[in-house]
């Protein structure tokens, strides 16, 4: 579904990826990972189209977006839930979805919600309140709501358990699994590698822009280098 070739990217004359490639297929969750500073945003900043390419090309569905804007390639069908959330903080919940919903048809808006609100129960609860006023938890459970308001078949999302509390990363994480589960791609990028690594099918580690490493998370967990030259953290649950 989604092809990187050889691309690189950055800001000004810095670049932050270096002729990196990569794929994602249909129903696949593929977890890019690394330490601070290697990328990771980056290069799924630059798949939004919110990052200009300084070399390589994007492909989706085979076709060539690298100059597409990023509302185009909403409307093509690939959604960011960002680093940080960035909610409109003065906007309620429901305003906040409404807003991830602008580039379809009006008519699919309530469809749409109620995908939304079967996935994050929690936001029923919190529908008419402030973005602003929500905990972290909720405010990620909104961030990812809004990105699938526009019907996306492929979901970026950049760092889910940043600064959240265990029963909200679970929480996060049960409805990653579930959109893998309706055939949804998903890119994640995340610190915790061993959130990452229990539900991915692949894993690609990044280290100073470039891909050092790839394989299954299966590999992943059981290969201590991975951890120890690449990440610098301490080892990932059942790795060997």
């Amino acid at each position: 579904m989604l092809r990187l070739e050889a691309m690189s990217c950055g800001y000004g004359g810095m670049r932050a990826v270096e002729a990196l490639d990569l794929d994602v297929n249909a129903g696949e969750i593929v977890a890019l990972v690394g330490s601070n500073g290697a990328g990771k945003s980056s290069t799924l900043m630059a798949t939004a189209g919110h990052v200009a390419l300084q070399g390589g090309r994007i492909l989706f569905d085979g076709a060539d977006i690298s100059r597409a804007s990023p509302m185009a390639r909403v409307a093509a069908g690939i959604a960011l839930s960002p680093e940080g959330r960035r909610l409109f903080r003065d906007l309620s919940v429901r305003e906040n979805l409404i807003v991830g919903g602008y580039v379809r048809d009006a008519a699919h808006q309530p469809g749409n919600m109620d995908t939304v609100l079967d996935l994050f129960p929690r936001l029923k609860e919190r529908f008419e309140s402030l973005a602003g006023t929500l905990s972290g938890g909720e405010q990620q459970m909104v961030a990812i709501g809004r990105a699938l308001m526009s019907e996306p078949r492929l979901v970026l999302i950049d760092e889910v358990s940043l600064g959240l509390m265990p029963k909200m990363v679970d929480v996060c994480y049960r409805a990653i699994q579930a959109l893998k589960a309706r055939g949804l791609a998903v890119l994640l990028v995340e610190q915790s590698t061993a959130r990452a690594f229990a539900v991915a099918d692949r894993v690609v580690v990044l280290e100073s822009g470039r891909a050092v490493w790839r394989g299954s998370a299966a590999e992943a967990r059981g290969n201590s280098a991975v951890i120890d030259a690449y990440l610098g953290v301490a080892k990932v649950e059942g790795a060997a």
